[in-house]
């Protein structure tokens, strides 16, 4: 009766109503979504039918398709269950095997903790055992390096003092700087004492060595056990950690990080070699121990040869020089009067030039007023050529007294230049009698030179 298709468009297969929207389920199974869509294909669009009620064209399912829908959805529903079902019992049996399967593995990993903590308490304490032993044995040569180097030190007293003798005589100047007895004296006197030194310097050079050597021995110790004791808390916190523990967390990714370093094998090398070393260390230090009593023993003897030849040396020395310094002091008087006499006379000189200032302000001040005459009054008269003259004179007059002036300061100068020659012999003079006499006679008095007490058996040498 109507043409349709000028009017009306033919709907899609999937029913627009919203009652047959929500009896089509989602899937999301890929197996089951192809079979659904298989028995969807069935369908074909509906027919269109003439609705007298709504005065149009609407499309119909038919019975047959609509009954096919109700058994697609049942037969999906069945095959629904039956599939989580089996995967219901799979995922039990699952989560048996992992559990068991964990359990043992962590019970056996908790296990080979207890036994590593085990071993690495017994290292550390092989360890710090060693490391007693050699802190012992470093006080020990650390005190005979000490009782070493008071040695040393007490047998510098007296070639520090021969030393320093010759030192503050070569501060001597001129002819005082002289190679005397004194000097000769003292050079065998050092050689003497420096042979004694060389033999005991060897031995404290000896101990400075083997004390770097036990220090590091035990730094390597302390560090080795250091590091065990920070791995046996780690560990042993590790072997108390538990499931229920609250320090755990997830660490993405840890499993496939390894930082190790070593194995089971050099580990305990390492530990080992570290003991060896340390024992070997105490050995040789207990050696040098031994040589440092005997050394310090031998030179006790050997040190105080020549102690009254250079005292002898010395008197000598002292008497010639006092007599030298008598001497220039009666020329220095001479040479201070004579100094004396020539500033009375640069003063009276400077005096002399002072008082010409006078008359030549006088003379220069009316040439100076009188320049202001006006007209013919600038008149050069007898006066003007008088004043003129007389600054001429006083000029003259001046520079006559300042060249005497000079010549008397370059007197002045050569005579203090003399006298302070003479006070510089003096004071050389002076100078090595002091270096001589108080200096170094004052040391060389409070040097004790018994061999019998001498420094090295006033030393407490320790028992062991």
């Amino acid at each position: 009766m109507y043409c349709t298709a000028s009017y009306h468009r033919s709907r899609s297969v999937t029913p627009g109503t919203h009652d047959m929207s929500k009896m089509i389920p989602r899937i999301a199974d890929v197996t089951i979504s192809n079979n659904m869509t298989k028995s969807a294909s069935t369908f074909r669009n509906p027919r269109n039918y003439y609705n007298s009620v709504r005065d149009s064209i609407y499309p119909r399912y038919t019975i047959t398709e609509w009954n096919a829908s109700g058994k697609a959805h049942l037969n999906q529903s069945n095959r629904e269950r039956s599939s989580a079902g089996q995967i219901r019992a799979d995922a039990l049996q699952a989560v048996k095997t992992t559990d068991q399967m964990t359990r043992n593995r962590q019970a056996m990993n908790t296990k080979k903790l207890g036994v590593r903590v085990s071993d690495i308490a017994f290292w550390k304490e092989e360890l710090l055992q060693e490391i007693n032993l050699m802190e012992s044995e470093y006080a020990n040569l650390d005190e005979h390096k000490r009782i070493l180097q008071k040695a040393l030190s007490e047998t510098m007293t007296p070639l520090a003092t021969a030393e320093d003798c010759l030192m503050f005589r070569e501060g001597r100047t001129g002819v005082d700087l002289v190679h005397d007895n004194v000097e000769r004296a003292l050079t065998k006197e050092i050689e003497t004492i420096k042979k004694c030194q060389n033999k005991l310097q060897k031995l404290d050079d000896r101990a400075n060595i083997q004390l770097k050597m036990n220090r590091a021995a035990q730094k390597v110790c302390e560090g080795d056990a250091q590091n065990k004791h920070h791995s046996q808390n780690l560990d042993d916190r590790m072997y108390q950690l538990r499931n229920s523990s609250s320090r755990i967390g997830f660490h993405p990714g840890i499993e496939n990080v390894d930082n190790t370093v070593t194995i089971p094998f050099t580990w305990i090398k390492y530990t080992q070699e570290n003991v060896a070393r340390s024992q070997k260390e105490r050995e040789l230090s207990e050696k040098l121990r031994g040589e440092i009593d005997s050394c310090l023993r031998a030179c006790a003897n050997e040190m105080w040869s020549q102690f009254n030849a250079v005292n002898n040396a010395f008197n000598s020395r002292i008497k010639e020089t006092n007599d030298a310094k008598n001497i220039l002091q009666a020329h220095l008087q001479r040479t201070t009067n004579e100094i004396r006499d020539m500033e009375r006379t640069i003063d009276l000189l400077k005096k002399a030039i002072n008082d010409k200032d006078s008359p030549m302000k006088v003379a220069q001040t009316r040439l100076d007023e009188r320049c202001r005459r006006i007209n013919v009054e600038l008149c050069n008269d007898p006066v003007m050529n008088g004043l003129q003259k007389e600054v001429h004179e006083i000029r003259d007059s001046v520079t006559v007294l300042k060249e005497k002036l000079r010549q008397a300061v370059l007197s002045l100068n050569r005579l203090r230049k003399t006298k302070a020659t003479l006070e510089h012999d003096i004071e050389v003079k002076e100078r090595s009698l002091e270096i001589d006499y108080k200096k170094c006679m004052g040391a060389r008095k409070n040097t004790a030179m018994d061999h019998r007490s001498g420094p090295i058996f006033n030393m407490p040498l320790m028992v062991y």
